[in-house]
């Protein structure tokens, strides 16, 4: 194989170690070399859930250059995790022998004032951090689209369509088409605010600008995937799909609607 075959663990749940062991010993005998820091692996396992995922992604810098392995425990199901770990072994053996796939989920890039970019691959969500309304003009492609008044925007990529999106009545949207979508969060529409009144879907070579109306409500929460974030005199928040992907071994026969319906239906 083209893989170094090195491994690292991104292990959320300490106790979870114990039962990891075997595992452990059992990816040393198929020739895997286990690494103590992400930056020499180019096999990145997170145990622990969606959640563990997404917090193993951000910790390693969203890698071009690698594999992201997610295996969930107990009787958990993930919609980034193909593997649980009953199925371990499966997974050593489809990388041994090149019986795999690989998946590439789209990213976000979210410039916060022109000056800092934080990547994302759930969603990037908008709120107001107090009790009152946050207000934004909202421009797609330098273009003005609306003026939005509510608790707030989530903009999601195909993957993180089916988290906090689909909760606020967003769609579900196929990895396969390139796109990103915003969802409006208790939107107010009168004589003065309008907007759509319901979630859309940009193409991918779309931008999405987000200008904050400065009324008091100077210092919203940010939210990167499952991170919060408290930047002060937030002017404007650029929203693109970037260029960059990550690669994440899929199983054969559970696409991403063999795992939505085992998720929700």
């Amino acid at each position: 194989m083209a893989y170094r075959k090195n491994i690292f663990f991104y292990v959320y749940d300490l106790e979870v170690n114990k039962r990891l062991e075997p595992l452990y010993e059992l990816a040393k005998q198929n020739d895997f070399t286990i690494v103590s820091d992400a930056i020499d692996a180019n096999i990145i396992v997170s145990v622990g859930g969606d959640g563990t995922f997404l917090q193993a992604v951000r910790q390693t810098n969203f890698r071009e250059d690698c594999l992201y392995v997610g295996i969930t425990k107990d009787d958990e199901s993930g919609l980034y995790c193909d593997f649980n770990l009953d199925s371990f072994d499966e997974m050593l053996h489809s990388m041994e022998h090149e019986e795999m796939e690989v998946r590439r989920f789209p990213i976000l890039e979210a410039n916060v004032n022109g000056e800092s970019s934080f990547y994302c691959l759930n969603e990037v969500s908008i709120r107001s951090s107090i009790i009152k309304t946050i207000a934004m003009e909202v421009f797609i492609d330098n273009h003005h689209f609306e003026t939005f008044r509510g608790d707030g925007l989530i903009v999601a990529t195909p993957t993180g369509s089916t988290g906090y999106n689909k909760s606020t009545n967003g769609a579900v949207i196929d990895p396969l088409i390139p796109s990103f979508q915003v969802t409006e969060l208790a939107s107010l529409n009168n004589n003065r605010y309008r907007t759509l009144g319901s979630s859309f879907v940009l193409g991918k070579d779309r931008s999405l600008k987000l200008d904050i109306i400065q009324d008091g409500n100077d210092y919203p929460i940010i939210g990167f995937d499952n991170e919060a974030y408290s930047v002060r005199n937030i002017r404007n928040i650029t929203i693109t799909l970037s260029d960059r992907v990550i690669k994440t071994v899929k199983l054969k026969n559970n696409s991403f609607w063999d795992r939505v319906k085992r998720s929700f239906l």
